[in-house]
């Protein structure tokens, strides 16, 4: 009896076992019926273990995002050039200086193969005119300071 390629991933070496190999048959330059089938199948599995242990939610964007640039080996440079911005802008948003933009959730979500509402929840921003105020933050919503 022949024994199965693949099975249902029990444990986080196969998960990267996996995705390393999907990886790989992607971007592979023969695409015959047998390799879509296997990165179809290699897909499915990794959805479903992606699926059971979603630990997104428990994040905030930018735990994520960093959290993702770590898994993949990035650099905040490297980011910037991902995203078509200056190191600066990068810096601030991982200093929670600065929001994410539409089109920036939108190239995260992309390249990292997550839907851009993972992205795209709230979370606390650093303002500097809140820098003298004990704990002070704001939601990142973009809002008009008036000074009395």
């Amino acid at each position: 009896m022949d024994t199965l390629k693949y099975k249902i991933i029990k444990n986080k070496t196969q998960y990267k076992e996996y995705c390393n190999k999907l990886e790989e048959l992607v971007f592979s330059s023969s695409k015959t019926k047998a390799i879509k089938d296997e990165i179809d199948l290699l897909t499915l599995l990794i959805e479903k273990w992606d699926t059971e242990h979603n630990t997104f939610n428990e994040l905030n964007p930018i735990e994520l995002l960093q959290s993702l640039m770590k898994d993949h080996n990035m650099k905040a440079k490297d980011l910037a050039d991902l995203l078509k911005v200056s190191k600066g802008y990068v810096s601030d948003i991982l200093h929670y200086k600065k929001g994410l933009s539409k089109e920036v959730i939108r190239k995260l979500a992309e390249r990292f193969k997550v839907s851009q509402e993972t992205f795209n929840r709230p979370y606390k921003l650093r303002v500097p005119e809140n820098a003298l105020f004990k704990n002070a933050s704001v939601m990142n919503t973009k809002k008009s300071l008036v000074i009395a």
